[in-house]
């Protein structure tokens, strides 16, 4: 199915009606995971990669209670660690990274995780995506986050052309207004699991059909 190139004329147009209609939808705040520390949200948004909120939500209590710092978690025996996160998906790759970013954090930060995206990155476990999204909600900095759901509806949207998660992020950040880039990862999250699916797109029923630049006939 082609993709039709939004005309300049009307791309803000319809890029006000699909913004108001996902705010109206999903909400323009989305609750985080239980944190008091930076660093514990880390942790939290490391976890959900490849699980679901509710399985995170199950663990953090346990894990938390368990580990009170950085330091604590670093210097853990790692089988320890996977013992508080075993309900959450590929938990011993994940308890390796966590033991190993909270001992960088210690070591290389001073107990502080860093603001800065291209120092995040540097912290094992901690893609891209990991990294907008710990910034927007502990930091408060404006990042769009582009997962698989973002990536696929921003195209089908006419948001962006890119072929990777960096050139659409880059891309997102010229086309969204800035008080949007936060926000648009969990609307466009719930948006996909709900109705714009990858193995179908049910137009028929998408509250965004009317501006879509790629329609699918029912």
């Amino acid at each position: 199915m082609e993709i039709k190139v939004l005309k300049k004329k009307d791309q803000k147009e319809k890029l006000e009606h699909i913004l108001e209609t996902l705010d109206e939808r999903y909400g323009t705040k989305k609750e985080g995971f239980y944190h008091e520390q930076p660093w514990q949200l880390l942790a939290a948004i490391m976890l959900s990669a490849q699980s679901t909120d509710r399985q995170v939500d199950e663990a953090l209590p346990g894990l938390f209670g368990r580990f009170h710092s950085a330091r604590e978690m670093a210097e853990a025996p790692q089988e320890e660690i996977e013992d508080y996160i075993r309900s959450v998906g590929l938990y011993k790759s994940k308890a390796r990274n966590l033991k190993k970013c909270c001992r960088q954090i210690v070591e290389e930060y001073s107990g502080q995780v860093p603001d800065k995206i291209e120092e995040l990155l540097k912290l094992a476990g901690v893609g891209r995506k990991t990294a907008t999204l710990f910034l927007a909600d502990a930091y408060g900095i404006p990042g769009v986050t582009v997962d698989t759901h973002v990536f696929r509806i921003s195209r089908r949207l006419g948001w962006a052309k890119g072929k990777n998660p960096e050139q659409v992020e880059k891309e997102l950040e010229k086309v969204l207004p800035v008080e949007h880039w936060n926000r648009i990862n969990f609307q466009l999250i719930y948006l996909g699991r709900e109705i714009c699916t990858a193995r179908k797109a049910r137009c028929e029923i998408c509250p965004l059909t009317e501006w879509c630049a790629k329609k699918i006939p029912v």
